[in-house]
Parts: structure tokens; sequence; C-alpha cells
């Protein structure tokens, strides 16, 4: 399937979950964490999880 239609497909998506009700916003302090926490997850490397400096 050509990228295109892809991203034709899923903005359809998007947009009837937001017609419905059920989409998700993103506030910037969510953004914000989310982005935080997945940067000190992927900082293991080769799919390791690093646990974070306050963790025993």
């Amino acid at each position: 399937m050509s990228s295109e239609k892809q991203r034709e497909i899923a903005s359809k998506g998007g947009r009837a979950a937001h017609q419905k009700g059920t989409a998700h916003r993103w506030s910037s302090e969510e953004a914000r964490a989310a982005g935080r926490k997945g940067g000190l997850i992927s900082r293991g490397g080769r799919g390791r999880l690093m646990s974070s400096p306050s963790e025993p």
C-alpha cells in the first residue's frame, strides 16, 4: 500500500475519532512528560531498558 493511501486512511480515522469524542488531545505538560520518559528509557540502547538513578 502506498504511503499516500495509508496517510489518507489514518486521516479518516483521526477525523472520525474526534467527531465521536474518543480522540486524545495531549496537553503541553503531558507531551513534555511523555517525551522525557521516552528519552530516559531509550538511552539504554539495543533494546535494553535502563532503570532511573532513583530506583534501587
